[in-house]
């Protein structure tokens, strides 16, 4: 069913709620009108049928919003006017007079309830009616109260669909730094290996050139992972349906560290606890850290061999990777780049803390503490 439909349908189940409101809550009204001596015309079959008319006129309040307030409001004055009892029809008139505050703009919907306003209030200058001015304040209360009230939801509606537009710009601005940062550490740990190894089979070519052939090999061996790893990456990123490959995680370092030895950078490898099943995303910002820190490690260290530690704790995973090469500098790790800081948000975004800065002596050495927390309860996240 569509929303056009499911529109129609509701309306016109408040124009019957109406009728019904009207027809009874009127003879009611009536009685009641009789016995404090305020009743001026009885109802008879044009009052009821005013009444009705202007409960179903509201069945078409959300297609022609202003022609049914100014129908509702026409039949509310002639029933007024002719004397009938006050009752339920200034309910349909105060639907309808919501209704324009609510989908109008206010420089259609303020002109509009200052008409209805002057038409709902000729009654009061009949021969039978009040001719003071506090006689206008119950047309000025049916008019302003249920505009009021239609202006404020208007607002609120507006500020909420701007609060999801806002909400949906930052997802997509999350989501595409996300795949930035991890392409950024796939390519950029491949590329960094492959240059050294690069680097050293041009320096060997003329004089052992059998060797310059191994280290050729590795190129090819570590672009082949490269791609691999990048393939698996944009993967997991489409989010599409079929089988995908598991991101990579913490039991996949002692392979980084194998590719790495290849490319000439001596990495020993130590791991503290009792490996448990961690939460994906930890599990990939923990690799994620380790790569990148190498990575740089083998860009700016020098001729360096690095350290791996990684504490599984019951509640944290403590990684710390420690290098002995000349540390930092202006164009080394601490410098500028995007290494440091996509680690540093992806450790921060769950929770966590990130160190980097020289070690005495020579040296550069990165802290990570990751809690390991509980997924969260199915449909817990994404209930709003």
């Amino acid at each position: 069913m569509g929303t056009g439909v499911r529109r129609w349908g509701v309306d016109a189940l408040i124009a019957g709620v109406l009728v019904l409101m009207g027809l009874f809550g009127s003879h009611f009204a009536q009685a009641n009108q009789a016995e404090n001596g305020t009743l001026r015309t009885p109802l008879d079959t044009l009052g009821y049928a005013l009444i009705v008319a202007a409960a179903v006129a509201v069945a078409a309040r959300r297609q022609w919003p202003i022609v049914t307030l100014l129908v509702v409001s026409g039949l509310a004055s002639a029933y007024l006017i002719m004397g009938y009892p006050y009752g339920p029809i200034l309910v349909s008139f105060s639907v309808a007079v919501y209704t324009v505050a609510e989908l109008m703009a206010l420089r259609w919907a303020v002109p509009v309830a200052v008409v209805v306003f002057v038409v709902l209030s000729l009654h009061g200058f009949m021969p039978h009616g009040d001719r003071d001015v506090l006689g206008l304040l119950p047309a000025a209360a049916f008019v302003a109260i249920p505009f009021a009230i239609g202006v404020t939801v208007k607002v609120s509606r507006e500020a909420a669909r701007r609060t999801r537009a806002d909400t949906a710009r930052r997802i997509a601005d999350d989501e595409r730094l996300r795949i930035a940062q991890e392409v950024h550490d796939v390519v950029g740990h491949g590329l960094a290996a492959i240059n050294m190894q690069a680097e050293i089979a041009l320096h060997l070519l003329p004089r052992k050139p059998e060797e310059a052939e191994a280290a050729l090999t590795r190129i090819s061996r570590s672009s082949k992972d490269a791609l691999d790893e990048l393939r698996v990456t944009l993967a997991v990123l489409r989010q599409g349906g079929g089988s995908r490959a598991p991101a990579p995680g913490l039991a996949q370092v002692p392979a980084l560290r194998d590719r790495l030895a290849e490319a000439g950078l001596p990495v020993s490898l130590s791991v503290v606890g009792t490996p448990g099943e961690l939460p994906l995303a930890v599990d990939l910002a923990g690799y994620r850290v380790v790569q990148e820190s190498l990575t740089n490690v083998l860009r700016h260290a020098g001729a360096a061999s690095a350290t791996v530690e990684i504490e599984h704790r019951p509640d944290v995973v403590v990684i710390e990777v420690t290098d002995t090469g000349h540390g930092g500098g202006p164009t080394g790790f601490a410098g500028p780049g995007h290494g440091l800081a996509g680690m540093r948000e992806r450790v921060t975004a769950l929770g966590g803390t990130l160190a980097a800065g020289p070690v005495p002596g020579g040296g550069w050495r990165v802290r990570a503490e990751l809690p390991v927390v509980p997924d969260s309860e199915p449909g817990e996240d994404e209930a709003w």
